[in-house]
Protein backbone atom coordinates (compact mmCIF):
# COMPACT_ATOMS: atom_id res chain seq x y z
CA UNK A 1 0.00 0.00 0.00
CA UNK A 2 1.44 3.45 -0.93
CA UNK A 3 2.58 5.62 1.98
CA UNK A 4 0.90 9.04 2.42
CA UNK A 5 3.07 12.00 1.43
CA UNK A 6 2.47 15.69 0.84
CA UNK A 7 4.01 17.82 -1.90
CA UNK A 8 5.37 21.07 -0.47
CA UNK A 9 5.98 23.89 -2.94
CA UNK A 10 6.51 26.84 -0.59
CA UNK A 11 7.60 26.99 3.04
CA UNK A 12 7.27 23.20 3.33
CA UNK A 13 10.30 22.90 1.03
CA UNK A 14 12.31 24.37 3.90
CA UNK A 15 12.99 21.41 6.18
CA UNK A 16 13.60 23.83 9.08
CA UNK A 17 9.85 24.60 9.13
CA UNK A 18 8.72 21.02 9.82
CA UNK A 19 9.92 17.61 10.97
CA UNK A 20 8.18 15.37 8.42
CA UNK A 21 10.55 12.58 7.36
CA UNK A 22 11.62 11.11 5.08
CA UNK A 23 11.58 13.93 2.53
CA UNK A 24 12.69 13.88 -1.11
CA UNK A 25 13.04 16.45 -3.90
CA UNK A 26 10.20 16.17 -6.40
CA UNK A 27 8.52 17.91 -9.28
CA UNK A 28 4.89 18.14 -10.30
CA UNK A 29 3.76 18.66 -13.89
CA UNK A 30 0.66 20.65 -14.77
CA UNK A 31 0.85 23.17 -11.89
CA UNK A 32 2.26 26.65 -11.14
CA UNK A 33 2.66 28.53 -7.89
CA UNK A 34 0.71 31.76 -7.35
CA UNK A 35 0.51 34.33 -4.57
CA UNK A 36 -2.95 34.32 -3.01
CA UNK A 37 -4.69 36.00 -0.16
CA UNK A 38 -7.46 34.05 1.51
CA UNK A 39 -10.24 35.51 3.61
CA UNK A 40 -9.28 32.91 6.24
CA UNK A 41 -5.85 34.51 6.82
CA UNK A 42 -4.59 38.05 7.25
CA UNK A 43 -1.66 37.80 4.83
CA UNK A 44 -0.91 36.39 1.38
CA UNK A 45 0.75 33.01 0.91
CA UNK A 46 1.67 30.70 -1.91
CA UNK A 47 -0.90 28.49 -3.53
CA UNK A 48 -1.01 26.53 -6.78
CA UNK A 49 -3.09 26.61 -9.92
CA UNK A 50 -3.38 23.98 -12.60
CA UNK A 51 -1.37 25.00 -15.64
CA UNK A 52 -0.85 22.60 -18.54
CA UNK A 53 2.74 22.49 -19.71
CA UNK A 54 4.24 23.87 -16.49
CA UNK A 55 6.29 22.05 -13.85
CA UNK A 56 7.17 23.13 -10.32
CA UNK A 57 9.86 21.88 -7.99
CA UNK A 58 9.12 20.96 -4.42
CA UNK A 59 9.60 18.44 -1.69
CA UNK A 60 7.56 15.37 -0.85
CA UNK A 61 7.54 14.20 2.75
CA UNK A 62 5.87 11.39 4.64
CA UNK A 63 2.81 11.96 6.81
CA UNK A 64 3.31 9.61 9.78
CA UNK A 65 0.53 7.05 10.30
CA UNK A 66 -1.63 8.82 7.68
CA UNK A 67 -2.37 11.42 10.39
CA UNK A 68 -2.99 14.64 8.50
CA UNK A 69 -4.43 16.61 11.47
CA UNK A 70 -1.33 18.69 12.32
CA UNK A 71 -0.53 19.45 8.69
CA UNK A 72 -4.18 20.25 7.90
CA UNK A 73 -4.16 22.70 10.82
CA UNK A 74 -0.99 24.37 9.53
CA UNK A 75 -2.58 24.59 6.06
CA UNK A 76 -6.08 25.43 7.37
CA UNK A 77 -6.95 27.87 4.56
CA UNK A 78 -6.21 25.19 1.95
CA UNK A 79 -7.94 22.19 0.42
CA UNK A 80 -5.90 18.98 0.19
CA UNK A 81 -6.02 17.28 -3.21
CA UNK A 82 -4.66 13.90 -4.35
CA UNK A 83 -2.14 14.15 -7.18
CA UNK A 84 -2.33 11.65 -10.02
CA UNK A 85 0.80 9.45 -9.95
CA UNK A 86 1.69 10.33 -13.54
CA UNK A 87 2.13 14.08 -12.76
CA UNK A 88 4.72 13.68 -10.02
CA UNK A 89 8.35 12.64 -10.27
CA UNK A 90 10.44 11.82 -7.18
CA UNK A 91 13.07 9.42 -5.94
CA UNK A 92 11.27 7.94 -2.93
CA UNK A 93 12.27 4.26 -2.69
CA UNK A 94 8.74 2.95 -2.11
CA UNK A 95 5.33 3.70 -3.66
CA UNK A 96 3.76 6.88 -2.30
CA UNK A 97 0.36 8.57 -2.55
CA UNK A 98 0.99 12.31 -2.81
CA UNK A 99 -1.39 15.12 -1.91
CA UNK A 100 -1.04 18.86 -2.51
CA UNK A 101 -2.58 21.85 -0.75
CA UNK A 102 -4.37 24.60 -2.72
CA UNK A 103 -6.09 27.64 -1.23
CA UNK A 104 -9.83 27.21 -0.95
CA UNK A 105 -11.15 28.82 -4.12
CA UNK A 106 -14.26 30.28 -2.49
CA UNK A 107 -12.05 32.29 -0.10
CA UNK A 108 -9.11 33.29 -2.30
CA UNK A 109 -8.29 36.71 -3.68
CA UNK A 110 -5.27 38.44 -5.14
CA UNK A 111 -2.92 39.95 -2.53
CA UNK A 112 -3.27 43.68 -1.94
CA UNK A 113 -1.77 46.36 0.25
CA UNK A 114 -3.92 45.24 3.21
CA UNK A 115 -2.96 41.57 2.64
CA UNK A 116 0.66 41.58 1.47
CA UNK A 117 3.24 38.83 1.17
CA UNK A 118 5.68 38.80 4.08
CA UNK A 119 9.32 39.07 3.07
CA UNK A 120 10.18 36.82 6.03
CA UNK A 121 7.91 34.15 4.50
CA UNK A 122 9.47 34.58 1.05
CA UNK A 123 12.97 34.40 2.57
CA UNK A 124 12.06 31.14 4.31
CA UNK A 125 10.66 29.66 1.10
CA UNK A 126 13.68 30.66 -0.97
CA UNK A 127 16.10 29.27 1.64
CA UNK A 128 14.34 25.91 1.28
CA UNK A 129 14.72 25.98 -2.50
CA UNK A 130 18.35 27.01 -2.18
CA UNK A 131 19.04 24.11 0.17
CA UNK A 132 17.24 21.49 -1.94
CA UNK A 133 17.74 22.73 -5.52
CA UNK A 134 20.63 25.25 -5.40
CA UNK A 135 20.70 28.65 -7.09
CA UNK A 136 19.17 27.22 -10.28
CA UNK A 137 16.22 26.01 -8.20
CA UNK A 138 15.80 29.49 -6.73
CA UNK A 139 15.68 30.93 -10.25
CA UNK A 140 13.10 28.30 -11.29
CA UNK A 141 11.05 29.17 -8.18
CA UNK A 142 10.80 32.81 -9.25
CA UNK A 143 10.09 31.82 -12.89
CA UNK A 144 7.32 29.32 -12.02
CA UNK A 145 5.48 31.58 -9.57
CA UNK A 146 2.79 34.05 -10.66
CA UNK A 147 1.47 37.09 -8.86
CA UNK A 148 4.67 39.10 -8.44
CA UNK A 149 2.51 42.23 -8.67
CA UNK A 150 1.59 41.45 -5.05
CA UNK A 151 3.03 43.94 -2.57
CA UNK A 152 5.69 42.53 -0.24
CA UNK A 153 5.93 43.78 3.35
CA UNK A 154 9.57 44.03 4.41
CA UNK A 155 9.46 42.55 7.91
CA UNK A 156 13.06 41.28 7.95
CA UNK A 157 14.08 43.30 10.99
CA UNK A 158 11.16 41.90 13.02
CA UNK A 159 9.82 38.78 11.23
CA UNK A 160 6.07 38.28 11.47
CA UNK A 161 6.09 34.85 9.82
CA UNK A 162 6.10 32.37 12.77
CA UNK A 163 8.50 29.87 11.18
CA UNK A 164 10.86 32.49 9.72
CA UNK A 165 14.37 31.35 8.81
CA UNK A 166 16.76 34.29 8.50
CA UNK A 167 18.98 34.37 5.39
CA UNK A 168 22.67 35.24 5.38
CA UNK A 169 23.52 38.61 3.77
CA UNK A 170 24.59 37.07 0.43
CA UNK A 171 21.33 35.10 0.19
CA UNK A 172 19.34 38.17 1.15
CA UNK A 173 21.02 40.06 -1.73
CA UNK A 174 20.20 37.22 -4.13
CA UNK A 175 16.52 37.33 -3.12
CA UNK A 176 16.46 41.13 -3.42
CA UNK A 177 18.05 40.91 -6.88
CA UNK A 178 15.29 38.53 -8.06
CA UNK A 179 12.63 40.87 -6.65
CA UNK A 180 14.28 43.87 -8.32
CA UNK A 181 14.33 42.08 -11.70
CA UNK A 182 10.61 41.41 -11.30
CA UNK A 183 9.97 45.04 -10.20
CA UNK A 184 8.21 43.83 -7.06
CA UNK A 185 6.80 46.62 -4.89
CA UNK A 186 8.07 46.48 -1.31
CA UNK A 187 6.34 48.08 1.63
CA UNK A 188 8.13 49.24 4.76
CA UNK A 189 7.27 47.58 8.04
Amino acid sequence: MPRPYFFGYGSLVNRKTHDYQPAYPAEVRGWRRIWRHTKLRRLAYLSVIESAGDTIDGLIAAVPDDNWAALDERERAYDRLVLAPQVIRHNAPAPVKVQIYRTQREHEEAPDIRHPVLLSYLDTVVLGFLDVFGTEGVTRFFQTTDGWDAPILDDRTAPIYPRAVIPEPATRRMIDDHLDRLAVRRLSD
